[in-house]
C-alpha cells in the first residue's frame, strides 16, 4: 500500500456536501436473527480506507475471534466506495470507518462531523521513499527530482516543510501527479521518490530485495507526528447510541490488543479473511508493526490532545486551513475501554 490518498481541501466541501443526503444510518437498523433463543446481532459496518493491510489487522481479529460477537455485533468490514470512507460515516451511511487525522481536521472545519475515536498507530510511519540508486540522502537531496503524489497541497506543504529544516529548495523539485500507480512500477518508469507507510511499501521493498533510502517526516518536526490512521465516527452515532460506539471500541481494542501481542497469529488471521493478499508481506509486515499499534501509550487507541493542536497549527500557519481547529471536538478518547 502506497501512501493513502489523504483529501486535499476541496474534499472536506464535498464531505458536507454528502450529508444533504444522510441516511438512517441502515447499517445499524437490522439485526442478524438469533437461533437457540440466542439474542440478535445487531449488523454494524466499518468502512476500510484503502484496500486491506496491516493497519486493519485489530479489526479482522476482532472479527475472526469473535469479540464484535461477544459484544451483540456482526460486523462488516467493507471497502471504501467511490466517495471514501470519511463521506460514507459523515452522511451517517455508515457509522465508523478508517481515516487520518488530516481529513478530520479538515472535514470539522467545513462543518462535517467526524470524530477521531481511536489511533490505529500512536505514530506517524509514513514519509517520502527513493531507490538508494538515486542518491536521495536527506531531503535536500529532493533538488532536480521527480516527486510523484495525488495532487494535494500537503503533500507540497509536508515536502516544503522537511526541505526548509534541511536548507533545500522546493522549487527545485518537479512534481508530477502519478494517482494510484504502484510505487514500485513508478520508480522505475516515471520518478524518483514518493510517499508511502513504511509497514506496507517499505517492507515490500525489503523482500524485493530493493533497499530504500526512507526520510520519515515525523523526523523532521513534532508537529508531523500526527495520527494516521484513525478510527472514526459521527456526531449522531455518538449521541444516539453511545452504547454502540463503546462495544465497537471494547471489541476493536481487543483485536488491536491481540494483533500487539500475537504478531504471526493475527497476520494469519488477516489472510483468512482476505486470503489475496501475499502471505510473506503481511507476515513481515505484521511482525515490524505490532509494536507500533500501541507503542509508548498507556492503551491502544489513545490520543494526546498536543498532537491534534500540533498538526492543526501546522496547517493553519501554511494557509491548508483557514481557522483553528476545536481539537475537543476533533477527537475523543471516552470511548476507549480503561484497559486493554
Amino acid at each position: 500500500m502506497k501512501k493513502k490518498t489523504l483529501f486535499p481541501l476541496a474534499m472536506a466541501v464535498l464531505l458536507a456536501a454528502a450529508l444533504a443526503g444522510c441516511g438512517n444510518q441502515g447499517s445499524t437498523s437490522g439485526s442478524s436473527e438469533g437461533t437457540n433463543g440466542q439474542a440478535a446481532l445487531k449488523d454494524v459496518t466499518v468502512v476500510l480506507d484503502w484496500s486491506p493491510n496491516t493497519n486493519h489487522t485489530g479489526l479482522y481479529a476482532a472479527k475472526e475471534l469473535g469479540y464484535y460477537e461477544a459484544e451483540g455485533l456482526n460486523v462488516e468490514i467493507a471497502l471504501p466506495g467511490s466517495g471514501g470512507a470519511d463521506a460514507m460515516v459523515a452522511s451517517d451511511e455508515v457509522p465508523f470507518g478508517v481515516s487520518v487525522q488530516e481529513n478530520v481536521t479538515q472535514s470539522r472545519l467545513q462543518g462535517v462531523p467526524l470524530v477521531s475515536i481511536a489511533a490505529v498507530i500512536q505514530h506517524n510511519t509514513s514519509g517520502f521513499a527513493a531507490p538508494v540508486d538515486r542518491g536521495i540522502k536527506s531531503p535536500k537531496d529532493y533538488e532536480g527530482k521527480t516527486y510523484g503524489g495525488w495532487g494535494s497541497p500537503v503533500e507540497e506543504a509536508i515536502m516544503k516543510s522537511i526541505m526548509d529544516v534541511d536548507g533545500g529548495d522546493i522549487s527545485k523539485v518537479k512534481l508530477v501527479n502519478i494517482g494510484e500507480a504502484d510505487y514500485f512500477t513508478a520508480v522505475k518508469r516515471d520518478i524518483d521518490f514518493a510517499w508511502v507507510f513504511y509497514a506496507w511499501t517499505g517492507i515490500e521493498a525489503e523482500l524485493r530485495g530493493e533497499s530504500l533510502d526512507m526520510h520519515y517526516i515525523k523526523d523532521y518536526s513534532d508537529q508531523l507526528d500526527y495520527y494516521t490512521p484513525v478510527i472514526v465516527t459521527n456526531e449522531k452515532t455518538i449521541a444516539n447510541d453511545p452504547d454502540l460506539v463503546r462495544a465497537f471500541m471494547r471489541a476493536t481494542s481487543k483485536g488491536y490488543q491481540y494483533a500487539a501481542e500475537q504478531p504471526e497469529e493475527s497476520a494469519d488471521l488477516l489472510l483468512k479473511a482476505v486470503p489475496e493478499l501475499d502471505k510473506e508481506l503481511v507476515h513481515a509486515s505484521q511482525k515490524w508493526l505490532s509494536p507500533k499499534y500501541q507503542d509508548d501509550a498507556p492503551r491502544w487507541g489513545e490520543q494526546k490532545p498536543e498532537v491534534w493542536k500540533n498538526y492543526s497549527d501546522w496547517m493553519y500557519e501554511r494557509g491548508l486551513i483557514e481557522k483553528e481547529l476545536d481539537i475537543d471536538s476533533a477527537f475523543t478518547n471516552d470511548f476507549l475501554p480503561e484497559t486493554n
